[in-house]
């Protein structure tokens, strides 16, 4: 396990923040969600399960957060329509967003190159690259009405460096960093927008449970660990972090 993180946000850190946080229903995306929401945002919970994402809302409720919302979409069959209409539906509600978490991924398998599956590899690249463009392209003029506002994209190790049989997760996770550091250089001089990535390391969830079956999950840092690490990222006191691809188990910032 890597030292607790040193970051320690103060309570009001996202006050009066909107930020808007995929594949919310579940582990890191949850946490997020929990953990942004205790320190003041209003959170827009996206992801494919309405049931898991009533649960999250739900707790944050009855820890007296801010009401958030829910937006169920499903990455996978999501037309560009569809971003749009989200787009539009935030607009009208909240003027402006000022932090987007992008969580939500799909492993589905290891395999070699010479025996990937052509439609896993369609679907995963759909989840983990192409509807993060698409989402991130339909809220770009909300994240321009913000004073300030982040973009988050939750990498992986396996996607700054290839490694054997991670497939389409690998490739996918190569593109988005890719689409972090682009970004990231056409918002710097002109906007208030930050962007930057994020790989977790090994940490207890559902991916990596896909990934190493056999690996004791007692073993790894919790969601709750890294969340420290977001919320610096979320918060003000990383203005002028920008096309950053950050190693989770090598940060350290202090308040």
């Amino acid at each position: 396990m890597p030292e607790p993180f040193e970051y320690q946000p103060p309570a009001d850190l996202l006050q009066g923040r909107t930020i808007l946080v995929t594949g919310a229903a579940n582990g890191i995306g949850r946490e997020a969600a929990l953990s942004f929401a205790a320190h003041g945002a209003t959170v827009v919970l996206l992801g494919r399960t309405l049931a898991k994402l009533e649960a999250v809302y739900d707790e944050i409720e009855a820890a007296g957060h801010p009401q958030p919302a829910i937006y169920p979409l499903n990455l996978e069959g999501a037309s560009p329509k569809d971003y749009e209409d989200m787009a539009d539906k935030l607009a009208q509600e909240f003027g402006a967003l000022h932090g987007l978490l992008h969580n939500a991924a799909e492993l589905r398998l290891l395999s070699r190159i010479d025996d990937y599956d052509i439609q896993t590899w369609y679907q995963v690249m759909q989840v983990n690259l192409n509807a993060p463009f698409m989402l991130t392209q339909a809220c770009l003029p909300l994240l321009r009405q913000a004073d300030t506002a982040s973009v988050l994209f939750t990498s992986d190790t396996v996607g700054r460096r290839g490694q054997a049989y991670w497939g389409a997760y690998g490739v996918s996770k190569f593109g988005l960093e890719g689409l972090m550091q682009i970004l990231a250089e056409e918002t710097e001089n002109s906007t208030a927008i930050r962007v930057n990535s994020v790989a977790p390391g090994p940490t207890r969830s559902r991916l990596r449970a896909i990934a190493f079956p056999g690996e004791d999950p007692a073993t790894l840092k919790t969601p709750a660990d890294l969340m420290p690490l977001y919320l610096w990222l979320m918060g003000a006191d990383s203005q002028g972090i920008t096309g950053r691809a950050i190693d989770a188990d090598k940060f350290a910032a202090r308040s």
